[in-house]
């Protein structure tokens, strides 16, 4: 029930202690403003790492290699480590009960590529049908490598986005021919990848194609592989730990590496590196917590003294209602509507501007590790509640102190 003449009474306090109240306000309310920054900015990070592994398979494991910087069983270091098609065939028959996509890759960091008037140079990459996948490629027209343009050899050409712009401006480019490096290829898709235009700067051919057209013979750059899923992020991860060991053993084997070398094979799973951020992000979030809570906690200190005075201040009003017959509990209640409603409209002041300035900023932030930081509005709403919970706390000590103050030592209060 709505009791005017106890509002009125907040009200009649705050007014004689605007200062105070204004300053205790603040406090509460820098504290929920702060919080809300706080988990809107490890939002932000959450947002900008996921982005950053959009571009590839979450669960993909590269191989490449390198230079063997120690000796091994006679062979001198400084070699450089070259995978066969065999290295990919032999690694598929042994985990091909665990493989979900699969493809080995022939790349050439620069091709010169010709259509009409228009030339440029472009990264191409010989791959199998499931590259696609393992790229998180999405066809914007016609088809991407199937398995047979791999086994035919066929002279096609799946073309990044970039590409398209830049040779056909726009217009269609399924089923005509482009010369790469004098030989003419069929462009019989095109794709945008999630890496933006540097990954679509890019010109997609089967590999066998690639391995003929640049003299390759059976050599390939990487192997990129994607494991079945068990529906848990955490088996993935240690599955994940015990696939690329098992697959780092095997071919520092066959290709006569110290079992120590750490250059020479290099076999990097995404699920691991999500897992080490994540990990981070999860410590920064429980840091950022940790100094939105020290700050709010800072502000119900400041509503608990700011009680205390209003309560020592009115020490002869709580003697006078307590002569007249007020019971111990109206007392408490009376207090606690103050503190409650201190903490209530600055915790709600505090919440609306830093919402206010999410909304307003938020989208604009745009970083390689920080994207379109924002907070949960139900997290936001409970920790305003929480907050008022805390203030109720806050102003319960002094509220019990005044119920405990004897009316003629209130009376005679000076």
């Amino acid at each position: 029930m709505f009791d005017l003449e106890r509002w009125q009474e907040i009200f009649e306090a705050i007014r004689k202690n605007k200062l105070r109240t204004f300053l205790t306000g603040l406090s509460v309310a820098s504290g929920i403003f702060i919080l809300v920054i706080l988990l809107a900015t490890g939002k932000g990070i959450e947002n900008g790492v996921a982005k950053q592994f959009e571009r590839d398979a979450a669960s993909r494991i590269s191989v490449w290699t390198g230079v063997t910087s120690q000796g091994y069983k006679g062979l001198n270091p400084g070699r450089f480590i070259q995978l066969k098609n065999n290295d990919f065939d032999q690694t598929v028959l042994k985990y091909q009960d665990q493989l979900e996509y699969k493809s080995s890759i022939y790349r050439i960091w620069s091709g010169m590529t010709t259509y009409k008037n228009e030339n440029g140079s472009y990264r191409i990459e010989g791959a199998l049908p499931d590259y696609q996948f393992l790229e998180n490629e999405s066809m914007t027209a016609g088809r991407f490598i199937n398995n047979y343009d791999q086994q035919n050899i066929e002279k096609v050409a799946v073309i990044g986005h970039k590409v398209f712009t830049d040779l056909f401006k726009g217009n269609n480019a399924i089923g005509e021919y482009i010369d790469i490096s004098g030989i003419k290829f069929k462009v019989i898709g095109v794709f945008t990848d999630p890496g933006g235009e540097r990954e679509e700067a890019r010109i997609m051919m089967p590999l066998s194609t690639s391995q003929k057209v640049f003299n390759a013979g059976d050599n390939i750059r990487n192997i990129a592989f994607t494991l079945q899923s068990t529906g848990n992020f955490n088996r993935d991860v240690e599955a994940s730990n015990i696939f690329t060991t098992q697959l780092e053993n095997q071919l520092k084997t066959r290709h006569t590496i110290a079992p120590t070398d750490n250059r020479a094979i290099t076999v990097r799973s995404n699920l691991q590196e999500t897992k080490r951020f994540y990990d981070l992000n999860n410590m920064i979030s429980l840091f950022f917590w940790g100094v939105g809570i020290c700050t709010i906690i800072a502000g119900v200190v400041g509503v608990s003294n700011f009680m205390l005075i209003i309560v020592k201040e009115r020490t002869k009003e709580i003697g006078i209602r307590k002569a007249i017959g007020a019971e111990p509990w109206s007392i408490i209640w009376m207090i606690l509507h103050e503190s409650i409603f201190i903490t209530a409209i600055a915790g709600f002041l505090g919440l609306i501007f830093g919402l206010g300035l999410l909304e307003l900023a938020g989208p604009a932030i745009e970083t390689e590790f920080i994207s379109n930081p924002s907070v949960d509005f139900n997290i936001a709403i409970s920790t305003v509640f929480i907050l008022i919970v805390a203030g109720a706390i806050a102003g319960f000590f002094p509220a019990y102190r005044a119920a405990k103050i004897k009316p003629i030592e209130a009376l005679n209060d000076d």
